[in-house]
């Protein structure tokens, strides 16, 4: 099925996350719509590369936007017929039919990512993995905690409901007393009676008075602890997580739980101050000497004012890291590039949509073009909370100027300005009361709000070429694999080393983030062994970031980094679906592989990455026996991009030959290691097409002449 009707037929909630996705400017949804078959048809990703194809395409997409805009004259869709037009001529103003090009690939993928992962939740759904199985026994315990502070505050605003009762039983009774002052001495006695009920009733109230505001205390107390513990601990450990998850890692940074927990504390704050307020219009109504809500409210609402202020300091948080639609990943911004980047804050004021406004701007006092300033809103968010989406930044050429490509923030500013607190409705009584913090910690006229939180996104790097990206993205890596702190912009000034262990785990996020398939351990043993030479043990052996990333590799004229990242480009791109169902064994030692293959049969062959390529490389080695029984292990020159770009790789070894005696060609690669039939590894890959629509040159006759080239090494 085509891959744009299985998106139309999936769940209401990964179509709302197509949506999403065509909300950018690049490819209109209508476009991909009704030349969806032709799109999904072409070769784009060889289009990128290739400028003669992408000027094809660019030429027959026009022709293809002409037919449609004809239909729609003749069956008088007025406006079916404008927008088509108009998209045409967006398209006409594209400089370089590659950017299309690219463009579209990269739509083209974020759609087969939806489609992915609707698939794997479909999956989990069918083998009943609920998610609540994952939560650990820490978050279980906070659940049941905040549980029971939302018990509390209910049984506290009965009891103030219940305060209330007996004060106006009070009021009633003491008001009746008054009136029968004027009575007859004959009832003098009866007065005196009633004095001792009323003296009983003003010490029951002052009883519960008391206890009223010892419980809003026991409420601040269980309050302070659960932030502390969102703050300090959960929170932290999220950005840890996002941290980690903007250089690969496969975790969690779904904030739906932790917005929860956030909105439950802030809930009960804002009663809190609410059951304060009640008390103080019951002290208004009635008071006597010792009242204890005279003494005690001052130091409760000063406390319940600087949690509050923590809160919502904390609350507001970058969800979504800057990044841009065909980087390496986020966090590398490219001059006059769009970039997005999401802003959420994690105590939900549905009351308030829309008027809490988020501000943009780079450290150091450079530019953010384009529309810098969003309201936060429930709109963008799937669950209702409060987010604020930027879409369509571009940074100003001036900042690598002066950076030199350095690093440097996004900062976030949330106000909420201007907003008569008395006009807002009764519901947002909490909104009211964060005013008072406000004022009376920044001296500001009562009647408007001026609170502005502040975050900033994880460091990022600015580049002016697209040929700083390789470097800029290393940079990253190494960042948020050993920085403790986020905000630590010198951290390159005295850079760590990285323990094996760590960068192990994350080079192996790069294949798995890249492919959906990260590094067997055998494979990392080889990368070690490359690095360290042989040891017992590498969990002690150490990286530093001049030898990850400045340095050359021994006898050669290209770093680590860049022979690694070569690998990672040339998988992504020619050779994915081989290394997803494990049919290459990647990253070999020549030592290890003639260890591995002089005990097969005659014809087991394996595939391994070159050592010597820079840009990536990739090769097969097979083993033959002499009449005499001794096994030779065989290879072949390695085969790099240029020559994938023109044969898949499947294609390469199903039609690989050499001549053997009286010049007969004979394929000598016949199992894959260890012992499975090479037809049936790579046979669900063959074809019998040439390659693209537009090759000329046969198949065999492109087979001879890369065979012929290749020498045996």
């Amino acid at each position: 099925m085509a891959q744009w009707e299985r998106l139309r037929q999936l769940h209401s909630v990964y179509q709302q996350q197509l949506d999403e996705l065509y909300d950018r400017d690049g490819l209109p949804m209508d476009v991909r719509y009704y030349l969806a078959a032709w799109i999904e048809k072409q070769e784009w990703e060889r289009a990128v590369r290739d400028y003669d194809l992408a000027m094809v395409l660019f030429q027959v997409l026009l022709d293809n936007l002409d037919t449609q805009h004809s239909r729609f004259v003749q069956e008088e869709q007025f406006l079916l017929k404008h927008n088509i037009r108009r998209y045409k001529q967006n398209f006409q103003y594209q400089e370089q039919p590659c950017t299309l090009a690219s463009t579209i690939l990269w739509f083209l993928q974020k759609e087969k990512e939806i489609l992915e992962t609707a698939e794997l939740d479909m999956q989990v759904k069918l083998l009943q993995v609920e998610p609540e199985q994952m939560e650990t026994d820490s978050q279980k315990d906070l659940e049941r905690r905040m549980a029971g502070l939302r018990n509390e505050v209910q049984c506290v605003e009965h009891a103030l409901t219940c305060l209330e009762e007996q004060q106006d039983e009070f009021d009633f009774k003491y008001k009746t007393h008054q009136m029968e002052g004027a009575t007859e001495e004959a009832a003098k006695k009866e007065q005196d009676q009633n004095m001792k009920v009323l003296q009983m009733l003003i010490n029951r109230l002052d009883e519960c008075r008391k206890t009223m505001l010892s419980n809003l205390g026991k409420l601040l107390d269980r309050s302070e602890e659960l932030l502390s513990v969102l703050v300090k601990k959960e929170l932290l450990e999220w950005q840890k997580r996002q941290q980690k998850a903007c250089i690969g890692a496969p975790d969690n940074v779904c904030l739906d739980q932790l917005e929860n927990w956030f909105t439950c504390v802030a809930v009960c704050l804002f009663q809190v101050r609410e059951f304060l307020s009640k008390l103080q219009e019951l002290m208004g109504k009635l008071t006597y000497p010792n009242d204890p809500v005279k003494a005690q409210k001052p130091v409760l609402q000063s406390r319940v004012d600087s949690l509050l202020t923590e809160l919502l300091k904390s609350a507001f948080v970058v969800e979504t890291q800057p990044s841009m639609p065909q980087g390496k990943g986020p966090l590398v911004l490219r001059t006059n590039v769009q970039f997005s980047v999401k802003t959420r804050l994690l105590v939900k004021f549905p009351e308030l949509n829309h008027a809490m406004r988020v501000t943009v701007s780079i450290y150091r006092r450079f530019n953010v073009l384009g529309s810098n300033s969003k309201a936060l809103n429930m709109a963008e968010s799937q669950t209702g909370g409060m987010v604020a989406d930027f879409r369509h930044l571009v940074s100003d050429e001036r900042l690598v100027s002066q950076l030199a490509g350095g690093v440097c923030f996004l900062s976030f500013h949330v106000s909420w300005s201007a907003l008569q607190i008395f006009n807002l409705p009764a519901a947002v009584c909490c909104l009211r009361n964060c005013v008072c913090v406000c004022c009376l910690l920044h001296g500001t006229s009562p009647k408007y709000l001026l609170f502005t939180n502040q975050a900033a996104s994880l460091p990022v790097v600015v580049i002016s070429n697209s040929s700083q990206q390789q470097s800029a993205w290393s940079s990253i890596l190494w960042f948020n694999m050993l920085s403790q702190d986020p905000k630590d912009i010198t951290f390159f000034a005295n850079c760590p080393a990285a323990m094996w262990p760590q960068l192990g785990e994350m080079l192996s996020w790069q294949f798995l983030s890249a492919t959906k398939r990260g590094l067997e351990p055998e494979q990392l043993d080889m990368i070690a062994y490359k690095l360290f030479g042989k040891q017992q043990n590498y969990d002690s052996c150490k990286m530093t970031w001049s030898r990850f990333s400045k340095e050359n590799v021994p006898n050669a004229n290209f770093t680590f980094w860049v022979w690694f990242d070569g690998i990672l480009v040339l998988v992504k791109t020619y050779l994915e679906n081989l290394w997803r169902d494990g049919s290459i064994m990647g990253f070999v030692s020549k030592a290890r592989e003639k260890t591995l293959l002089k005990k097969k049969q005659t014809g087991t062959f394996l595939l391994r990455f070159s050592e010597s390529v820079r840009d990536g490389g990739i090769t097969f080695s097979w083993v033959e026996y002499s009449p005499t029984g001794e096994p030779d292990v065989k290879s072949v020159q390695p085969f790099t991009k240029v020559d994938l770009s023109q044969i898949p790789f499947h294609e390469i070894i199903r039609n690989f030959q050499i001549f053997e005696a009286e010049n007969v060609p004979e394929n000598p690669l016949l199992y894959l290691y260890p012992n499975t039939p090479k037809d049936e590894a790579f046979g669900k890959y063959y074809t019998d097409k040439t390659g693209g629509e537009d090759t000329q040159t046969p198949l065999p006759l492109l087979m001879f002449q890369i065979s012929c080239s290749k020498k045996f090494v």
